[in-house]
């Protein structure tokens, strides 16, 4: 079982790893496995995908660990991995990924006029996050979902922050017409709502991942 309580950096834990060190990098991914978890949730349509993505990902640090930079965060290289993975398990699904969510974001978008005025503000976003482009995608998970500085998003996705601005402005436009009946308030609950979602998700369904990390 990977101990948590290693004192060790996460910089420390890496080299540890690529050193031949076989516990080291169970103990990296139970520091992060929450968070990463999370990252992925919100990155992907459904739990399953997640999962998926989450565990390809730690496979690829686990093999890639050699070409990590000592001038970057270890954490924030393990975000970009895993962001990297969900976006390329979209592009090789695109066409089951986007049917059956444009259907769910339909359902899930409730009648302005309804009294209860309850709506599952995550499964309306999250379906019309599902139909932007992969790439203008991240970006606005990363800005507007997650929270990062245009700066901070851009350093995790590895584009100029001039890029990230772009695709956040194109994705955002695409969204106001998804969303329409939604006021710009609204849509940040959502994202809020999103964003603690996935944060409750961190111990429930990153088994697959787990195995993969190393741990038990």
């Amino acid at each position: 079982m990977a101990d948590e309580g290693d004192a060790r950096s996460d910089a420390d834990l890496l080299a540890a790893h690529v050193a031949g060190d076989r516990d080291a990098f169970a103990v990296l991914i139970a520091r992060h496995r929450a968070h990463l978890w999370a990252v992925a949730a919100r990155t992907s349509l459904n739990d399953d995908d997640a999962a998926d993505a989450l565990q390809e990902a730690l496979l690829s640090a686990h093999r890639g660990a050699r070409s990590f930079r000592s001038d970057a965060k270890v954490s924030s290289w393990l975000h970009r991995i895993v962001v990297n993975a969900a976006l390329d398990r979209m592009r090789r699904e695109r066409h089951r990924q986007l049917t059956a969510p444009l259907d769910a974001a339909t359902d899930g978008i409730a009648d302005p006029v309804d009294a209860t005025g309850h709506v599952d503000l995550r499964l309306s976003v999250g379906g019309a996050l599902a139909t932007l482009p992969a790439d203008q995608r991240a970006a606005v998970v990363a800005v507007d979902v997650e929270g990062y500085s245009v700066a901070d998003a851009a350093t995790l996705l590895g584009v100029p922050t001039g890029t990230v601005k772009s695709r956040c402005a194109r994705g955002r436009a695409k969204l106001a017409v998804s969303l329409g009946h939604l006021r710009a308030t609204d849509l940040g609950s959502a994202e809020g709502t999103t964003r603690a979602s996935a944060a409750s998700d961190g111990g429930e369904r990153p088994d697959r991942a787990r195995r993969a990390g190393g741990g038990s």
